[in-house]
């Protein structure tokens, strides 16, 4: 296998979900604008059984479209600001956002705490961290197994736990519901604000339903 890391994710990548589009953020470098070469080259797709999302730009297609997504009213007025700065451009199973902050670094967004991980200053880091833990960081196995168990997610729906990861859920199919993308962010917003200035080691009580 040659090519970039992201050269190496777009194999293995299911798309596009959206129209043919000629992409441009009024940037020349940095993440913002490897984003829009990205989607112009293929407009969304899904990686590892749909353990991966890209959402779409433009319509019509499948799944999130990439400008409604980071509407506020669509799910970020619900982190009460700590979204803010976040330009989402992908999930994976379990609502993680792939962003891009500040225009200049990708990061992660844990939907049930609002922290963040940097990733990189590029998408072709993002894409070497995924394939360096397709199973962990894809959920490409979890992916395959629960839809193999319990149908497959339509491309607007992600997977919900009914008692949130950080209150102690498990992993197990039955502490799992699927629900549409943006209504299980709107779910776990209040939370996160609950949980993102708490100090390390306090006990929470949490579930959704």
């Amino acid at each position: 296998m040659t090519g970039t890391a992201l050269d190496q994710l777009l194999e293995r990548a299911r798309g596009p979900v959206g129209a043919r589009v000629e992409l441009d953020f009024g940037v020349t470098d940095g993440p913002l604008a490897e984003l829009a070469a990205l989607l112009t080259r293929i407009n969304g797709f899904f990686l590892f059984n749909a353990g991966v999302q890209v959402y779409r730009a433009g319509e019509p297609g499948l799944g999130p479209e990439l400008a409604w997504w980071n509407e506020p009213e669509t799910w970020k007025a619900a982190y009460g600001g700590l979204a803010d700065g976040l330009f989402c451009f992908g999930q994976d199973l379990f609502g993680t956002q792939f962003a891009i902050r500040n225009g200049i670094e990708v990061v992660t967004f844990d939907p049930e705490t609002a922290a963040t991980e940097a990733l990189g200053d590029s998408l072709d880091a993002w894409a070497q961290w995924l394939l360096d833990d397709l199973d962990v960081r894809g959920a490409a196995s979890f992916a395959r197994a629960f839809q193999d168990s319990e149908g497959a997610l339509q491309p607007d729906q992600r997977l919900l736990p009914l008692r949130l990861f950080v209150g102690g859920g498990s992993y197990d199919f039955d502490n799992l519901t699927v629900k549409d993308a943006a209504t299980a962010m709107r779910i776990r917003g209040p939370i996160a604000q609950q949980l993102h200035d708490l100090p390390e080691g306090t006990v929470v009580r949490l579930s959704t339903s």
